[in-house]
């Protein structure tokens, strides 16, 4: 798992020792596509970091339809956060989208690993930061723009979403119906 070691070292420095022992706190886990991690009512144990493939987090809203609220792809985590913190139920489902490849750490094993290597401390605070602040940009942004400049925006700023997710699953992280979204992209085409 030599790209987990070049993430780390983007924001913090380990060496070969400190990452075979950091490494050690992980499951590697392989998934198959739509294969559930985590599920609503569950007490949520885990966070997960994509190695390979992509993640989804959502939830089922009292209609039955399912709402996206967060990816995850390589070198991205994903848990219910407020959740995972204080050891509760989750009121989210977290999904495969494609066969990946994950580590996985429950919340008893990090609390290890951080009293072992401070240095995670650091880095976890750089992703907490990091991840607070996408989803206060993605909360303006569901606020300042038309549908179809949220589409516009989403697919320039991550194109390899659109060519790697399937359309339904765009179209319930942006808040359209499919069908919504492809009339956007009819609409985008002409």
């Amino acid at each position: 798992m030599d790209n987990f070691k070049a993430h780390l070292n983007k924001f913090i420095t380990v060496t070969d020792e400190e990452y075979i022992s950091i490494f050690s706190f992980f499951e590697v886990l392989k998934v198959k596509k739509k294969q559930s991690l985590m599920l609503e009512g569950e007490i949520c144990r885990n966070m997960y970091f994509v190695v390979e493939g992509c993640l989804r987090k959502y939830f089922i809203n009292e209609k039955g339809v399912e709402h996206t609220t967060q990816f995850a792809i390589e070198n991205w985590w994903i848990t219910d956060t407020f959740a995972y913190e204080r050891q509760l139920q989750t009121d989210f489902n977290i999904q495969s989208v494609e066969k990946s490849t994950i580590l996985v750490i429950d919340f008893k094993n990090q609390e290890l690993l951080l009293e072992k290597h401070p240095v995670m401390e650091k880095y976890f605070r750089i992703i907490y930061q990091r991840a607070y602040a996408a989803s206060e940009r993605k909360l303006r942004y569901l606020a300042e723009y038309s549908r179809e400049e949220l589409y516009v925006h989403f697919s320039t700023l991550y194109p390899w979403f659109i060519q790697r997710i399937p359309q339904y699953l765009i179209a319930s992280f942006l808040g359209f119906t499919p069908e919504y979204l492809s009339e956007i992209k009819a609409k985008l085409r002409s």
